[in-house]
């Protein structure tokens, strides 16, 4: 049974840091194995986790059409007469970049309104199969959470709506969960992260997160230590284990995965 933790938030909130270090949570204290899927288009999934990119499902739908329509046969076969279908599934196959514990599928942008529908459907699929091989799936989703609403994933276990502590980020998170019915896939649970808050909770955001009923399931502080790791490019999942930010989305995996 595969578990599918998806992340979303605006720009700026730090939902790519905690989806690297949920990864790491997941590589260190549980077992099995781990598909990384950065659904976000300003991809950098990659950096913090330490590991290169190769094509993107979006590059691969593209390179698909372009050829489909440079033959002029919408209904034939791919060079060397394979199958759009078994081109789609070995190019996706050959786009993931593996790991010791963890894989790499970046999705890069979603479907234009001018994109093949057939080739959409047949991604669906494919990277559908593709999650159920996998024990583990962390999905960094942008804010619209377009790949979920197009239904590119599976049905979601564990949605965290990730802000910063402002009472924009936080209204955007609820928008954000307001948006979960529409989506048409199954979200078992949604839940608030507030990263980067430098001491206490304020009173008044405290007051607003409870006034949109997001259950909070945890707050990532503001660490220092991260900014060496940031100008220096080192990948966030070589944080050591001791840093508060580490410590906090822990104990953030610890509770969801309960």
């Amino acid at each position: 049974m595969t578990t599918t933790i998806a992340l979303a938030g605006k720009g700026g909130t730090g939902k790519t840091t905690i989806a690297a270090l949920i990864i790491r949570y997941l590589i260190e204290e549980q077992s099995g194995s781990i598909l990384a899927i950065d659904a976000d288009p300003a991809t950098n999934l990659n950096m913090v986790l330490g590991m290169e990119m190769g094509a993107t499902v979006g590059s691969i739908r593209e390179d698909m059409l372009i050829q489909v329509q440079s033959s002029g046969a919408l209904a034939g076969s791919m060079p060397g007469g394979m199958s759009k279908q078994d081109y789609l599934d070995y190019e996706v196959q050959m786009a993931i970049e593996e790991g010791d514990r963890v894989d790499l599928l970046v999705m890069g942008r979603p479907e234009g309104p001018g994109c093949y529908c057939a080739a959409n459907q047949m991604l669906r699929v494919i990277v559908d199969r593709l999650n159920k091989q996998y024990d583990y799936v962390v999905i960094d989703n942008e804010a619209g959470m377009e790949h979920l609403s197009r239904r590119t994933t599976r049905d979601v276990d564990v949605l965290l709506l990730v802000t910063d502590p402002t009472q924009r980020g936080i209204v955007t998170a609820q928008r954000m969960a307001e948006m979960v019915p529409g989506l048409e896939i199954g979200v078992a649970h949604t839940y608030l992260i507030v990263n980067r808050l430098r001491g206490e909770m304020p009173a008044p955001l405290a007051q607003t997160i409870e006034q949109t009923g997001l259950k909070l399931v945890g707050v990532a502080p503001e660490d220092p230590a991260m900014a060496e790791f940031e100008f220096t490019g080192r990948p966030l999942v070589e944080l050591p284990a001791e840093t508060a930010v580490y410590q906090a989305v822990q104990k953030i995996a610890e509770s969801v995965m309960g």
